[in-house]
């Protein structure tokens, strides 16, 4: 069966590579990284990133849709740089790109959601539903990481997330998966632009 749906055929195709973006940063930061608990804790979000981006290719290939190229080779030159910029850019600013990064990625997995469901598609909610959580708790524990931080403010200001700066997910008072479409709606149903676009 393939999906009559172009945004959402896009949108698997970019969250994909994008997984793989993010994981790649992700190892440049555990590197850079002194704090063993710390550094624990950002290989563990690695891993989480290796697994959406097997659990996104197992919907891709229920539904036929091939990985894009452009996107591979795009967001794997990206993660690589990003990886390699952690070891020269500080402390703050791989905590606070990598919470902006996992903030986009929630809503990626609830839009997915909803589209799927203007398809009357709803097999797929709970693997998605779970991808959008665990995204939503990594975007925490970049937060709070930074929170403190005399940075943040600016930020904030500049770049759009932060403490006051999120998306619409309440890890503490989560809905049902029925209930989550709910959820990354303010924009009519479209993404926030991704901090690796």
């Amino acid at each position: 069966m393939k999906l009559d749906h172009p945004k959402l055929v896009r949108l698997l195709q970019r969250a994909y590579s994008g997984e793989k973006a993010a994981a790649f940063a992700y190892v440049g930061h555990a590197g850079s990284l002194r704090d063993p608990v710390q550094k624990a804790a950002v290989r563990q979000i690695e891993e989480d990133e290796w697994k959406h981006r097997a659990s996104v290719l197992s919907i891709m290939q229920r539904y036929e849709i091939p990985v894009s190229v452009y996107e591979e080779v795009k967001l794997h030159v990206i993660g690589r740089l990003l990886s390699l910029s952690c070891y020269f850019i500080g402390w703050f600013m791989p905590y606070f790109f990598a919470g902006r990064l996992e903030s986009g990625n929630v809503c990626e997995y609830f839009v997915m959601m909803q589209y799927f469901h203007t398809l009357g598609i709803k097999e797929h909610d709970e693997v998605l539903y779970e991808m959008g959580m665990k995204e939503k708790e990594h975007e925490l524990y970049f937060l709070n990481q930074i929170r403190e931080s005399p940075f943040l403010p600016l930020f904030e200001k500049i770049f759009g997330w932060g403490v006051r700066s999120s998306n619409d997910v309440d890890a503490e008072n989560r809905v049902p998966v029925e209930g989550a479409t709910q959820y990354c709606r303010s924009g009519g149903g479209e993404l926030p632009k991704r901090s690796l676009d």
